[in-house]
Formats: structure tokens, C-alpha cells, sequence
């Protein structure tokens, strides 16, 4: 899809994924505009003097203040909604923060952007909004919902879907940037779990999933990618590898505040609708109303097997296999 002559619109842009996305975009587009929206005015002065380019531009504000998003949103074609508190420890003591910007800010993006006629919206989410256990999964499944909620709901041409994956690697508040500096700082290597696991995506492969979801994503429609995932004693073992330092130092420190054992990606529900796309499976929305004696004959098809799309029943990469990975992203874990 083509941004050339388009203004884009990316919140949390100062983040791992604005950062990764406005990259491409300038390098490969012919663009009109790119607008970055975020509360962090250290993160977008960095970021201005990185980029250094006239035709991209920075706005500072909170999702959470629907005034602040009226200018950025003014002839936008596209927004990307990647601002979220995602990590979950934090979100675990302070869930109101996690509800005011992942769900309330959320509902304020979509508004503006309906508001000002918006071509299209791809709201960013993630693995732990499925069966959550824990304040920022649950947050980001109210978003999921309100999201759902307001396509289904709209009656101007605002087209809005939904991108759900797990783990970017290299991306901020990942394992592996850590333990890499762990491994450099001759410092053990900290995990949870050993056995626990966790769908491995680059950030390209990111990229390519919310590209698709701009193309071909119709209102309240979400995308998930068909990704492996890794054990996090093999992911800690293959940061050593990838380093070359052969004196491997792991110790086990518990499970953290909300974390799970496995990651899903697609709950049975859903895989009763879900179609494959290549590379990707897509998620129609229940176009049905609250008047269900209307539907009463209809239902929801449930004639084909249940896919159990876990972290756990996916391929697992082996250690080599992740290093091959990991070789893949060098530039964007900065080592050097």
C-alpha cells in the first residue's frame, strides 16, 4: 500500500514500533507528512535530531486528553494507535494508568479520528489480551472490545482494524536487549521460568503484518501472524551463543507479577471464524446485532476443529534456530 502524498499519523511514536515504522516509511515512501505523537518530549527531541527530516513532525500530548489529539489528527489519512503502557509488572501496580491510556485513550483516538474523517486506523495489540490474567492484558481486551465496538458502530467511512501479536524482539522492555547486557556486564542471565514460553516476532515482521492490516482490514477485523516461539531458557542460552561467550550463567527468579507460563494469540472462539491469509490469520467481527431472534437459525459456525494457537503448541525454535534470528535483528539490538 502506498503512502505517497499521505499524512500519517502515529501515537506512541516515540516508542520501539514508531520508531521501527517511521524508519520505513521514510526510506521507502514518497510520503506527505509523518506525524509522531507522544507524551515524552526527551524521546521526541532525540528522535528529531535522529531523523532530521522536514516533513516529519511532533506532537506532544496524551491519548488520554482528547484535546491534545485535535491538531495532530487534522488531515490525517492513516493513524497507527501503537500508544500503550505494555508492560505488564507496572501495569500490575498501577492498572488505572493502564486503563485510562490503553482502553479511555484508546475510545479518544478513534473519536478524534472518525471526527476528522480518518481514512483508516490499525490499533496495535498483543498476545496477553487473550485469556488475561493480568491488569495490562485485560486492559488491552477492553481495548480490543471498544475498538470492535466503534467500527461496528460507525456510520462515517472511517475504516478501523485491529494487528494482535506477541513478543518483538529487540523491541523496548524485551528479554533480549537484557540479556544481552546482562551477558556483557558478566552478570547472570535472569529468567522466570525455564520452561516458559513466548511467540518470537522481528520487528520487520511487525511491520509487514501492520501493512497488510492497512490494506486489506475492514472495520473491526483483526489480524494475528502464524509466528513460532521459543522456550526462555533457549532464548537466554542463544544470547550467549550469539555473543560468542561460552561461560553461560543463568539463574531462576520466579514468575513476575501477571506474567503467564504460554501466550495465546487466538482463543477456540475465534478460530471458529478465523481465515487464513498466507502468512497471517484474520479475525471477522460478529456483524450481528442485540436482536438475536433475528439470528436465531444463523449462530456461529462451529463445524471445523478448534485451533489451539498457543505459545506452547506452535513450532518451537531450537537454539540455533535463534541465533539465526537474532543475527537477523543485529542492527536493531545495537550490537555491534
Amino acid at each position: 500500500m502506498s503512502f505517497k502524498g499521505k499524512i500519517i499519523l502515529i501515537t506512541g511514536g516515540t516508542g520501539s514500533f514508531g520508531n521501527a515504522f517511521l524508519n520505513y516509511v521514510i526510506k521507502r515512501e514518497n510520503f506527505k507528512e509523518v506525524r509522531i505523537f507522544s507524551r515524552d518530549e526527551k524521546k521526541q527531541d532525540d528522535m528529531r535530531k535522529k531523523i532530521n527530516n522536514k516533513k516529519v513532525k511532533f506532537y506532544l500530548g496524551d491519548v488520554f486528553d482528547a484535546d491534545s489529539l485535535e491538531t495532530p489528527l487534522r488531515n490525517v489519512d492513516y493513524v497507527f494507535h501503537a500508544a500503550a503502557y505494555k508492560q505488564v509488572p507496572s501495569c500490575e501496580f498501577y492498572p488505572y494508568q493502564a486503563l485510562k491510556t490503553n482502553v479511555i485513550g484508546t475510545k479518544n483516538v478513534i473519536d478524534k479520528a472518525i471526527e476528522k474523517k480518518v481514512k483508516k486506523i490499525v490499533c496495535l495489540s498483543t498476545d496477553k489480551a487473550v485469556y488475561p490474567i493480568n491488569a495490562m492484558g485485560i486492559s488491552k481486551a477492553m481495548m480490543e472490545k471498544v475498538v470492535i465496538s466503534k467500527s461496528l458502530l460507525n456510520e462515517n467511512s472511517t475504516s478501523i482494524c485491529i494487528t494482535r501479536y506477541g513478543n518483538v524482539l529487540a523491541s523496548r522492555g524485551s528479554v533480549v536487549p537484557l540479556f544481552i547486557k546482562q551477558v556483557e556486564n558478566n552478570q547472570n542471565i535472569t529468567i522466570t521460568d525455564p520452561e516458559m514460553t513466548r511467540f518470537i516476532m522481528p520487528m520487520s515482521e511487525a511491520i509487514n503484518l501492520v501493512l497488510f492490516a492497512l490494506k486489506k482490514g475492514k472495520n473491526g477485523e483483526i489480524f494475528i501472524p502464524k509466528t513460532p516461539a521459543a522456550k526462555i531458557k533457549d532464548i537466554a542460552k542463544s544470547v550467549y551463543k550469539f555473543l560468542r561467550v561460552k561461560n553461560i550463567k543463568i539463574k531462576n527468579i520466579g514468575v513476575r507479577h501477571g506474567e503467564k507460563k504460554h501466550e495465546t494469540l487466538m482463543t477456540k472462539e475465534e478460530s471458529y471464524k478465523a481465515k487464513s491469509f498466507g502468512k497471517y490469520y484474520k479475525i471477522s467481527s460478529d456483524l450481528r446485532d442485540l436482536n438475536y431472534e433475528k439470528y436465531y437459525s444463523l449462530g456461529v459456525g462451529k463445524n471445523k476443529k478448534p485451533l489451539e494457537y498457543s505459545s506452547n503448541k506452535v513450532k518451537l525454535l531450537k537454539i540455533d534456530e535463534m541465533v539465526k534470528v537474532l543475527s537477523k535483528i543485529k542492527s536493531d539490538i545495537n550490537v555491534i
